[in-house]
């Protein structure tokens, strides 16, 4: 079985998708591990880490993918129309392709998978149960990105986060409001709190309350009958109602106005990400104030952030980094390479050392976009 492994050479991207230990592991179950020459160089791991790992370091795309019957990336696949070498020519028919493939934004390759035989699985499909933890791509990026995100304001921010005293005088702490306390947002609120921050936090599921009061930070919502029944099976925030909306909106206005700094880490899957702080609220900030846009790739959180831009709107600085977990290559690309393995160890056959899909497993049919020229994800179908 050979497994090919390239360059990601989309904008912003920095992560591989293999790690040494990864490779060591893949090596160990019969793999042959073939590697792009640098594909790891963004992420520090060189070629000569990669072939202490027992990997095949190859010249160009299209040798480390033809005869793959495996494909790992982080992105999907390049297309010849999008400039650059053709990723997705190469791949066999049959080969199983396994990356993070945005399938709701991309449903045109979708169809161009099922088109060229590729049996492609999206890994930020992963279904949230117990077994599967360990294979959750969304989770462990996210909580590098909240991390993240404490980081880029602190570096925005023209003051410091912890209380301070000293013989010029007390510096006041700098407060902190995380919007959505989803993986991404514990973890900013824990971040937050070590580096000496008042914390406090929003979000909708009536479940986070528990999540962030226990790591210090002070609750902020509107706890009324909607808000108990405002999260899905999954764990997910439902959309909620306009008069719901309308009374969180005014709560959060006027909380806002205190804020030295604002992460907001809210998305839906499959939906433009909900508008959370309007251009009014950025206004009443004071100047100097810091907004980081985590979900400013879906649409944004904040009314007037721009992607991969920092922009200054009424004295506050709206930060609009694209691909977050990117900007922590080194550990984003270790735990990726991981739910990865974990992940593809379920299509391996460990007598035969050959992949062996089990199309009925609850994970595979959770992320499995297409399979024998048909798109088969209920979501994706027609």
């Amino acid at each position: 079985m050979k497994i090919g492994i390239v360059k990601e050479r989309r904008a912003h991207e920095r992560r591989c998708a293999v790690s040494p230990d990864t490779v060591k592991k893949y090596v160990g179950l019969g793999a042959r591990v073939v590697i792009e020459t640098g594909a790891g160089l963004s992420a520090a791991i060189t070629d000569d880490a990669f072939k202490a790992a027992g990997a095949e370091i190859v010249a160009d795309a299209a040798a480390a993918l033809g005869d793959a019957d495996l494909v790992l990336k982080v992105q999907r696949p390049l297309t010849g129309a999008e400039g650059g070498p053709d990723e997705l020519g190469p791949i066999k028919k049959g080969a199983v392709l396994a990356a993070i493939l945005n399938p709701y934004n991309t449903k045109e390759a979708i169809a161009d998978y099922a088109a060229r035989g590729i049996d492609a699985m999206a890994m930020e499909l992963i279904p949230r149960i117990t077994r599967a933890q360990s294979m959750d791509v969304l989770s462990s990026q996210a909580n590098l990105a909240g991390y993240r995100a404490v980081i880029d304001a602190a570096a925005e921010f023209g003051r410091a986060y912890p209380m301070m005293m000293t013989a010029a005088g007390t510096v006041a702490p700098a407060r902190v409001l995380v919007m959505g306390a989803g993986v991404a947002g514990l973890q900013a609120i824990a971040t937050a709190r070590r580096l000496g921050a008042i914390v406090s936090a929003t979000d909708v599921r009536p479940a986070a309350k528990e999540q962030v009061t226990s790591l210090g930070a002070t609750f902020v919502a509107v706890e009324d009958e909607e808000f108990k029944q405002a999260e899905t099976t999954a764990g997910y925030a439902k959309p909620m109602s306009a008069e719901y909306q309308a009374k969180q909106a005014a709560l959060i206005a006027e909380t806002i106005k205190k804020q030295d700094i604002v992460i907001t880490t809210a998305l839906i899957p499959g939906r433009k990400a909900p508008e959370l702080v309007s251009a009014d609220m950025v206004q009443s900030m004071k100047p100097g104030s810091v907004i980081i846009d985590l979900a400013v790739e879906q649409g944004g959180n904040c009314a007037l952030s721009e992607l991969d831009k920092v922009v200054e709107k009424h004295g506050v600085k709206i930060v609009g980094h694209a691909n977050v977990p990117s900007r922590i290559a080194v550990d984003s690309t270790t735990l990726y390479a991981k739910n990865l393995l974990n992940f593809v160890q379920l299509l391996i056959d460990k007598e035969t050392k050959a992949l062996k899909v089990n199309w009925e497993d609850e994970i595979v049919k959770g992320v499995a976009l297409t399979r024998d020229g048909q798109v088969i994800h209920p979501n994706f179908k027609g």
